[in-house]
């Protein structure tokens, strides 16, 4: 289904006219900018960039860089700096970049995490440093149940997409029985209870996989046992393809369903011709999907389509660079203004509640199909 949103702009280009608004009053910042009285600033934006996960963080970030890139060009006396940590989507890596941060005062906002680990750990610690943190892919549903101010996140949260996964399994591949895996991590194992709630009598088994694990004998024979019909796995690409490969490589013909932690090129990659017709869920748009010329843009920018949550980082940085051109140039005048943002994006309609989650009304989930070793959408998941 396509957003109206979408219909109704067309060639106007909702992406670039969300960067277009007036910002600063005049080439100093004027009345209108807060704090100093400057005009811009500096985000750190902070995520699984390389290592063997990065697939999925990449477009995201490319998408944040978008942003900017458009903001600066069309406002050459608010420039905004993004700077870019590497923390591999490790929360032991995430925790000094965060504390670097929180203690640099140049830094004014925080785009991030993109992995829901390395966002829990980091949470506190730009909370008590007064940094407003907006992330575009991190879903755990924790995060946001903990009383945090200084997380906000432009994508639905995994209770929504963990039912929407269960719809899925039960209107669409509709098993017998399902065995569930998660990798233990706050957004693995967070999705799959999720998905276990839903599921209740038809669950057949359970088990847990560890990060860098490469030998998955004993998780194949649980499934074999449990005569499930299909597989829910929550975790990365990282271990769910070889485990997939090895499933497929001892016989096993189950249905696979994975999560948003899987819109990776490197999981279909990675697991070969094992991944086909394997599903993904994602609480992220296709990129035909998007509003105005956001994936035209991205398409010309970087060569290639947008992939997971490259509207949703686009959006992400968006919100704040809006913030920038209105002269909030202060830490609390940038947490007050994502707190009272209130405007539509290119991934949807962004507004956030008083625990930092984006309008669930607005949050879209869609399901994607492995095909010829490409991330297919195949159809967007009906909740009602």
């Amino acid at each position: 289904m396509r957003r109206n949103y979408v219909r109704a702009l067309g060639a106007v280009g909702l992406a670039a006219a969300m960067l277009a608004a007036a910002g600063c009053q005049d080439s100093g910042g004027g009345s209108e900018a807060g704090g100093d009285g400057k005009c811009g600033g500096k985000i750190a934006i902070f995520g699984a960039f390389t290592g063997p996960n990065a697939g999925l963080v990449i477009p995201s970030l490319n998408g944040a860089k978008l942003a900017v890139k458009q903001h600066n060009e069309k406002n050459p006396n608010c420039k905004v700096e993004l700077k870019e940590f590497d923390t591999t989507g490790d929360a032991t890596q995430a925790t000094p970049v965060a504390n670097q941060v929180a203690q640099d005062q140049s830094f004014t906002s925080v785009i991030g995490g993109h992995f829901s680990g390395e966002t829990k750990a980091t949470m506190p610690i730009y909370e008590a440093a007064g940094l407003v943190m907006v992330s575009p892919s991190a879903t755990a549903t924790e995060l946001t149940a903990t009383g945090n101010k200084a997380l906000h996140r432009v994508v639905g949260n995994d209770g929504t997409q963990g039912a929407a996964a269960v719809a899925y399994l039960k209107n669409v591949l509709k098993p017998q029985k399902a065995f569930l895996i998660d990798d233990g991590t706050p957004y693995g194992a967070g999705i799959i209870s999720e998905v276990k709630k839903g599921l209740g009598a038809q669950v057949a088994g359970e088990d847990k996989v560890q990060t860098d694990q490469t030998n998955f004998d004993a998780t194949i024979s649980k499934i074999k046992s449990s005569g499930a019909d299909a597989i829910a796995y929550g975790g990365y690409t990282n271990e769910a393809a070889p485990l997939l490969k090895q499933a497929r490589a001892a016989g096993i013909t189950a249905k696979f369903l994975g999560f948003d932690g899987l819109y990776d090129p490197q999981f279909p990659a990675g697991a070969g011709a094992a991944a086909e017709g394997a599903i993904v869920t994602c609480p992220c748009l296709p990129p035909a999907e998007a509003g105005g010329t956001f994936s035209a843009d991205y398409q010309k920018e970087y060569g290639q389509a947008p992939g997971s949550y490259g509207a949703e980082g686009y959006d992400g940085a968006a919100v704040l660079l809006e913030g920038y051109k209105a002269g909030k140039n202060t830490r609390k005048d940038l947490m007050d203004w994502v707190n009272a943002y209130d405007k539509q994006g290119v991934s949807k309609y962004i507004k956030f509640d008083e625990t930092g989650d984006v309008d669930k009304s607005k949050v879209v989930i869609w399901a994607y199909e492995i095909k010829g070793g490409q991330i297919t959408p195949q159809q967007e998941i009906n909740l009602s």
